[in-house]
């Protein structure tokens, strides 16, 4: 007597076909895999293990140096923050902004990395101061939701005492030559 299997619905026929395709893993890509599973202790057995280890009683015990201690230098305190320029003085602004004391340059610094940003920002005063500008704009951008990076370093750059002393102040500009994303700087007369 021969045996029959029992009918078969859909389900159980796609769930053969489907388990015949499929190969297992490979045994070592198993034990690999197994490998690289970390156990992480529970923090019963972390607790426990804690109380075995006894503290260190002075640092060596925990990182020994290398080097000798004589040997190690106090850190010398940081020079304190430049102070921002002046402000452009209020009447001098005036006649800027009214155009009554000439732009002689701008510099848009749109696109520029602060590397490239500063070393521009140099070059372009020193060429204005040479050439005898007494203002320029520097266009710096507002940056993203108004908190752009150029924007608020350039005042620290102008406060470089490289260029300090070809500075007499900085103030941001008005509406109609950039607004808060640019900077008026007023510049002594050469001499």
């Amino acid at each position: 007597m021969s045996k029959r299997r029992p009918p078969e619905d859909d389900g159980q026929r796609l769930w053969r076909l489907v388990a015949s395709t499929v190969t297992g893993r490979a045994p070592e890509k198993a034990l690999k895999m197994r490998d690289k599973a970390r156990i992480r202790p529970g923090k019963a057995d972390l607790l426990a293990h804690a109380a075995d280890v006894e503290p260190p009683t002075h640092l060596a015990s925990v990182a020994p140096l290398r080097i000798d201690p004589s040997e190690i230098k106090a850190l010398k305190p940081k020079p304190a923050p430049k102070p921002p320029p002046e402000g452009i003085e209020p009447n001098r602004r005036r006649r800027i902004v009214k155009a009554h004391d000439p732009i002689g340059a701008r510099l848009d610094m749109h696109g520029l990395d602060q590397d490239q940003a500063r070393a521009t920002l140099e070059r372009f005063i020193r060429r204005a101061w040479d050439e005898g500008h007494r203002a320029v704009l520097v266009i710096t951008g507002k940056g993203k939701v108004g908190h752009g990076v150029l924007r608020q370093r350039t005042p620290e750059w102008l406060a470089d005492p490289a260029l300090r002393e070809m500075i007499a102040g900085v103030s941001q500009a008005d509406q109609r030559h950039g607004g808060e994303g640019a900077l008026y700087v007023a510049l002594k007369r050469k001499g």
